[in-house]
């Protein structure tokens, strides 16, 4: 119980990293399991799991966030692109490039972070639900939430819209450096459409001797991101809404294996990692359209990494006999957002 909440989530872990926790299960990757980790490296090669970050291309897939917009930075009023200093002083001989860049943090390869999804849950055991998140950091928007007190808003900025609690940047700083594990979905179940319970996921893991402890990394391979890479940046939404294993969040069963298993991360190379939209419950009870998204990000501080390019590392770990290596994966150490882009490597 803190000063925040009277109340958690059925099912959340609230609190159990202390109070004012914003790292959530990055917390269980501990010196320990990164020693793990780097005792896994046993050929040195390495993968960058991430997609071109132009891919998948146009705004077909979501069309709030666009690809990249390059353009240089300005010196004396010209693009400072290819740009000879000689015009400012003969005497000199550089010639320089600098670009910037208008960028949707969750456009291609990504991280989500703890404040990317929230909840209307009733915290202070008021009768009223109010908006908040992971580890009940309180935010507010008016119009949503009568009940909200400007002075209690913990969460938001509303200059800038910026996350002033569990922003991407608390994820940064832990390193994100440990074990990853790889669930190949893609090579039990091909590019056909299929929704993954706890049932079929299970099946998998024992096929292929695969086991999950506490503060791993876990990447599920489905294939979407290697058909978003066939594309060439012009994606068929019809084509890719039909193709790929995909978790079944609403699944309790599979909820249930997401909190017991103690994994620190759960990553996927399709976009939201479960199928969306996947609704509100069928009877009259409230509930999330992303049910996987409400457990892991609100309830249990698990970030969540999607569109990753896990083709070529499945292969390679498939074709060895190993499923396990080391993961190296930060993200942009960008104070106050919700979600970063990644660049991250396997080494194994």
């Amino acid at each position: 119980m803190t000063e925040r909440w009277t109340r958690r989530p059925e099912g959340s872990n609230w609190g159990d990293f202390g109070p004012d926790d914003e790292r959530g299960r990055m917390n269980l990757v501990t010196d320990e399991r990164v020693l793990a980790a780097v005792r896994e490296v046993q050929v040195g090669k390495r993968f960058c799991l991430s997609l071109p970050l132009d891919l998948p291309g146009g705004r077909l897939l979501n069309a709030r966030r666009f690809p990249p917009r390059r353009f240089a930075t300005d010196r004396a009023g010209r693009a400072n692109f290819n740009f000879p200093l000689a015009e400012l002083d003969p005497r000199l001989t550089d010639v320089v490039c600098d670009d910037a860049v208008l960028l949707c943090l969750q456009y291609s390869t990504q991280w989500d972070s703890l404040a990317h999804v929230g909840s209307r849950f009733d915290a202070d055991g008021d009768g009223e639900p109010e908006t908040v998140y992971y580890n009940g950091w309180r935010g507010g928007r008016e119009v949503l939430d009568p009940h909200h007190h400007p002075e209690r808003d913990e969460f938001t900025r509303h200059e800038g819209n910026e996350a002033r609690r569990l922003g991407i940047h608390n994820m940064a700083e832990t390193g994100v450096q440990g074990r990853g594990v790889m669930i190949d979905l893609h090579a039990h179940f091909g590019r056909a459409r299929q929704r993954v319970g706890y049932a079929e996921l299970e099946r998998v893991m024992r096929a292929d001797g695969v086991v999950v402890e506490p503060g791993d990394m876990v990447c599920l391979h489905t294939g979407f991101a290697q058909a978003i890479v066939e594309m060439g940046g012009d994606p068929d939404p019809a084509v890719l809404e039909g193709s790929c294993p995909v978790l079944d969040g609403s699944d309790p069963e599979l909820q249930a294996w997401v909190r017991d298993s103690g994994l620190a991360v759960l990553i996927a190379d399709n976009y939201a990692v479960e199928e969306v939209p996947n609704g509100p419950p069928a009877d009259a009870r409230c509930g999330a359209s992303m049910p996987l998204h409400e457990l892991c990000l609100f309830k249990l501080g698990v970030h969540l990494g999607e569109l990753w390019h896990l083709t070529p590392l499945a292969e390679w770990l498939r074709a060895n006999g190993r499923y396990r290596f080391l993961l190296t994966a930060p993200p942009l150490r960008l104070p106050g957002a919700v979600g970063s882009p990644a660049t991250p490597v396997a080494t194994v």
